[in-house]
């Protein structure tokens, strides 16, 4: 098969059909929110204040939810259309062709891979700023630092090796299991924010936000440029809303669940992400956050808050257990639908008798625990956002070809992004532009990432011909006529979101 050859429009929901719809939209608001609050919201505000933006971080934190939300009205028009296991990967191969849909999901994949381990990295941070303070409990340094910190004495992240393994066995009971468990978690995660955001209210120093754009010096702190520099890096906050339309074959009724789910928990996210920057701000001056992995509970405690620092530490490391469970989720869909194409080893794409990825799940496991134990979380952090703004970027392209094909060979949306063509050209061009100020390792890595990827697509056994290629003939009869019954069954005009 050449690397344009296009898949059938209808050929993952065919292969789908094994997975279980069981999640709607509560579990899938659960999973979004739970992933994009959650690792990024009790860490990076600190590290983009003192490294880029100063107390100008809401901005860059806006910034980012602005080409992140241009993007999310395309990806809950496509998951509407094309309600399947993968996202990204299997969009672009209907819309572009084969290759070009692996090199979409090559990216996705080294996203879900590096945010796995980035969230199991974090959660150990974030428990070792608070254990020993009221429990007192001492752990060898080679236990709870990564490889990394061999001058240091580490060697593994004990801590991120365990709690990848248990957020993979809870996700290994099944989807719907997983949802109830983010929706509980949630509920506890946006209720640590919101308390933090009330107290931190209280102690706010005014000062602390002048100049509000921080001067540039010498480093990248300050002005224009050190805010839209702040935009790279907290660009990784915003990878959720993928993990949910991953698991839209999972979906009850994705024509209405879908954009519900996707554009719901990116607009509650902005509202937290904003009012946590902005109180973060106001508390301490930004630089004294320089070097603090766990921000939010430096703040509190520095307010004399202790005992609040605590329970937030608590609560937010139950929150990047909700993003793990989300992340892993997305992953093993995603690592099934290459097994399910013959892009990776087929037993990668094999359903238990529960009906559950979970080769596909194990594959994940190992290597994200691989790299979360022992690889240092500033390592991580730089390479998370690369693989999502290539799939984005290939995600607004995609609009211009399923727009030609809605209701011909590909079914009626139940949902229309807005302002077609202008938005989905904006999220193109925005997406770029924030790849190209990503650091130079983030863009090295993710160019011999990209070169494995092509390696492993010239040497991999070819799938079946046409078990993938648009159908002539009868066939077509066929694939139209399925269409049209989808076409009858799905609503007339836009949900209300």
């Amino acid at each position: 098969m050449s690397f344009n050859t296009k898949a059938k429009a209808d050929f993952f929901e065919k292969q789908d059909t094994q997975l279980k719809k069981t999640l709607g939209v509560r579990d899938f608001l659960a999973l979004g929110v739970g992933t994009i609050i959650s690792t990024s919201i009790f860490t990076l505000p600190g590290v983009v204040a003192a490294g880029y933006a100063g107390p100008a971080v809401v901005l860059s934190f806006l910034g980012a939810a602005i080409v992140a939300g241009l993007v999310a009205f395309a990806y809950a028009e496509m998951s509407t259309v094309f309600p399947v296991a993968g996202s990204a990967y299997s969009w672009i191969s209907v819309l572009f062709g084969e290759g070009w849909g692996w090199i979409a999901g090559w990216a996705l994949l080294a996203e879900y891979f590096v945010a796995v381990a980035f969230v199991g990295s974090g959660f150990s941070g974030v428990l070792r700023s608070f254990i020993p303070l009221p429990f007192n409990i001492s752990t060898p340094i080679v236990a709870y630092n990564a490889a990394g910190h061999l001058a240091r004495g580490g060697f593994v992240d004990l801590v991120a090796l365990l709690v990848i393994v248990l957020s993979a066995a809870i996700v290994w009971m099944g989807a719907k299991d997983a949802g109830r468990v983010a929706q509980v978690l949630v509920i506890l995660k946006v209720a640590a924010v919101l308390a933090f955001i009330l107290v931190g209210l209280t102690a706010i120093h005014p000062s602390n936000y002048t100049p509000f754009i921080a001067p540039h010096t010498a480093t990248t702190v300050g002005g224009w440029g050190g805010i839209w520099a702040g935009v790279s890096v907290i660009f990784l906050a915003y990878i959720g809303f993928d993990s949910i339309a991953a698991n839209s074959a999972e979906a009850k009724n994705p024509q209405k669940t879908m954009p519900r789910g996707i554009l719901g928990s990116l607009v509650i996210a902005v509202v937290l992400f904003s009012a946590v920057t902005l109180v973060l701000a106001g508390m301490q001056h930004y630089t004294k956050f320089a070097g603090q992995q766990a921000p939010i509970n430096y703040a509190l405690s520095q307010a004399g808050y202790g005992w609040l620092s605590t329970i937030v530490g608590i609560i937010a490391d139950a929150g990047m257990f909700v993003a793990l469970l989300g992340m892993v989720l997305a992953g093993s869909r995603l690592i099934y639908s290459f097994g399910r194409d013959g892009m990776l080893p087929r037993f990668m794409g094999n359903v238990n008798k529960k009906g559950l990825p979970a080769n596909a799940l194990i594959v994940l496991t190992v290597v994200t625990v691989l790299i979360g134990a022992f690889l240092p979380f500033t390592f991580l952090a730089q390479l998370i956002s690369a693989g999502t703004l290539v799939a984005f970027m290939f995600v607004s392209l995609g609009m211009f070809a399923i727009r030609r094909r809605e209701g011909k060979d590909l079914p009626e949306p139940g949902y229309k992004m807005p302002l077609y063509p202008v938005l989905p050209a904006l999220g193109f061009i925005l997406s770029a532009f924030v790849f190209w100020g990503l650091g130079s390792d983030a863009k090295i890595y993710c160019g011999l990432w990209f070169l494995f990827g092509l390696l492993i697509y010239a040497l991999r056994s070819d799938v079946k011909k046409g078990d993938r290629t648009h159908a002539s003939g009868a066939d077509a009869e066929d694939d139209m006529g399925v269409i049209k019954k989808v076409n009858r069954k799905r609503q007339k005009h836009t949900p209300q979101i």
